[in-house]
C-alpha cells in the first residue's frame, strides 16, 4: 500500500494543473544500476502517467497501476478516498484537486454528462412514438422513478428538473464534456 509519504517522495504533484512530476529517486529503488539510470534518463523531471484509453490518467507506482486522480487525493489529503472520486467537471484527466470529490455510486450518478446518443437534448427525458408524448424518468439509488407522460417538452424538462433538485443530483449533471469549468 502506497502511503503520503512515500508517494510524496517518488512524486511532486501540481494541485493548480493536476499534474504529477517525476522525481529523482534512490538507487535502492531499482533491481540494478542499468535500471536505474534508464528510468533517471527517461522520467526524472518529466510529467507521469499515461491515458488509459478511457480518459483517466493512470501512473505505474512499484509495479502496481492506480488512476492518478486517487493518488492526488492520497497526495493532499493523506488518505486513499473511501469510495469513488467524481470529477466535477466531467473531464476525467483533469486531476486537480478541486476538481475532484468523493462520492458513492449514486451520488457519480448524478454528475453524469449528456450521453451523445440523448434525442430530446435533456437527461432523463424521451419520446414516446406510440403515445406520442414525452417521458420524464429519474434514477435515486438505482430504482427508476417514473415521473410522467407530457404533450410539452418543456413540461416533461421542468419534472426532470424539480426531480433532480430534490433527489440531489449535481449542479453539472447533464452538462455536456467541455461545457464545464
Amino acid at each position: 500500500m502506497i502511503t503520503q509519504e512515500y508517494l510524496k517522495s517518488i512524486l511532486d504533484y501540481n494541485p493548480e494543473t493536476g499534474n504529477f512530476i517525476w522525481k529523482e529517486r534512490p538507487r535502492s529503488h531499482f533491481k540494478n544500476k542499468t535500471t536505474f539510470g534508464s528510468w533517471r534518463t527517461r522520467f526524472v523531471g518529466r510529467v507521469a502517467g499515461t491515458d488509459d484509453g478511457r480518459g483517466y490518467i493512470r501512473i505505474k507506482v512499484n509495479g502496481k497501476i492506480t488512476r492518478a486522480h486517487r493518488l492526488a487525493w492520497l497526495y493532499m489529503r493523506g488518505v486513499w478516498p473511501k469510495d469513488q472520486l467524481d470529477h466535477i467537471n466531467h473531464k476525467q484527466y483533469d486531476n486537480r484537486i478541486v476538481n475532484l470529490r468523493e462520492a458513492r455510486n449514486s451520488d457519480n450518478q448524478k454528475n453524469t454528462p449528456m450521453y451523445a446518443n440523448n434525442s430530446s437534448g435533456f437527461m432523463g427525458v424521451s419520446w414516446n412514438r406510440s403515445h406520442l408524448k414525452w417521458v420524464s424518468m429519474i434514477s435515486d439509488e438505482g430504482k427508476q422513478i417514473y415521473l410522467g407522460t407530457f404533450k410539452q417538452l418543456s413540461d416533461a424538462v421542468y419534472a426532470r428538473v424539480n426531480a433532480e433538485k430534490k433527489y440531489g443530483y449535481h449542479q453539472n449533471h447533464g452538462i455536456e464534456r467541455g461545457d464545464t469549468n
